[in-house]
């Protein structure tokens, strides 16, 4: 790596300051209540999408095995950065700990990384059923099923785990203030006190990879399922096979077409502000229409929940 010996003298940076909005109080009083409703309508509605899938024994299937997992998925990661940045808009400060940064870093990229990935796997499964319905039952076992999803938590938790690690040992030696509202690759490189272009090259790589290679896969996956329902005789089918796929592809342009323009695209020089935008439009808003797109749209999760909401009253 392009990396040299740092000047003992330099003053190493022990935490940072995540700026964030900077704006007037009542502004970021008015953006705190907004996130934090945000915040717990997400955590509400993920949460009730699991526990109506693990009360209803009819439920127990591959398709909703994947979405529970993703609900489960989401709810940690928009709690990977939202807690965060609702203390940050009560405080003066806005300070975050050198560990509590690269933490944050590491946990955000690695929980988007598996949703990647999982988004991957849920767009298999929608094609093994409806272009293989026969051999479907046979192929996407339980014991299949679980393995997928156990590989995409642990592929994603160690995809960016070198980089994050490189750039933790990079030494920073101020300015300290991070123009964004998470700790984010591109602001850190531009705080370290040398370049290490290697590294970098080694980041953004990984990014495109897990992006574009996820992202082709489901479109490839998509393609098939689009031609095999145009040939279905059914008009139900087609419009059920619709309805469903539908759902998955709306998640994966919100999702992947923020991504994209974030973190494969190094030598555009995007804005503060539309960092910030971009990033809370994959880290908040995504998860939080998640559960209206697949599954308030979906008649068997709607039955779930209502009697879900049934047993609590007869409670």
């Amino acid at each position: 790596m392009n990396i040299s010996e740092p000047d003992s003298s330099f003053a190493f940076v022990r935490e940072f300051i995540l700026l964030g909005f900077s704006c007037e109080w009542k502004i970021q009083s008015l953006l705190f209540s907004l996130f934090l409703t945000i915040y717990a309508l997400t955590l509400t509605g993920n949460g009730a999408i699991i526990c109506a899938l693990w009360c209803d024994q009819r439920l127990h299937i591959p398709m909703y095995i994947f979405l529970g997992s993703f609900s489960f998925l989401e709810i940690w990661y928009v709690s990977s950065t939202v807690p965060k940045m609702l203390v940050n808009f009560l405080s003066h400060k806005k300070t975050i700990s050198f560990v509590g940064c690269f933490l944050q870093f590491y946990f955000f990229f690695s929980l988007g990384t598996t949703e990647c990935l999982l988004l991957a796997v849920m767009a298999f499964d929608r094609y093994l059923a409806i272009c293989h319905p026969l051999h479907y039952p046979n192929i996407m076992t339980g014991h299949l099923c679980t393995k997928l999803v156990l590989i995409c938590w642990v592929c994603g938790f160690l995809w960016f785990l070198i980089p994050i690690v490189l750039i933790s040992q990079m030494p920073f030696c101020g300015p300290n203030i991070i123009d964004h509202v998470v700790c984010d690759p591109g602001p850190l490189f531009a705080l370290a006190c040398v370049s290490a272009p290697k590294t970098q090259l080694l980041c953004y790589s990984l990014s495109s990879i897990v992006i574009f290679g996820n992202f082709l896969f489901i479109l490839g996956s998509y393609t098939l399922v689009l031609t095999a329902v145009l040939r279905m005789p059914s008009a139900t089918g087609r419009q059920k096979a619709f309805s469903t796929c539908g759902s998955h592809l709306a998640v994966v342009s919100l999702f992947y077409g923020s991504l994209m323009v974030m973190y494969v695209s190094p030598g555009l020089r995007h804005s503060a502000g539309m960092q910030k935008v971009a990033t809370l439009f994959y880290a908040m808003v995504t998860p939080l229409f998640n559960p209206f797109i697949y599954s308030f749209r979906n008649k068997e999760i709607k039955a779930a929940l209502r009697k879900l909401l049934g047993n609590f009253n007869i409670m």
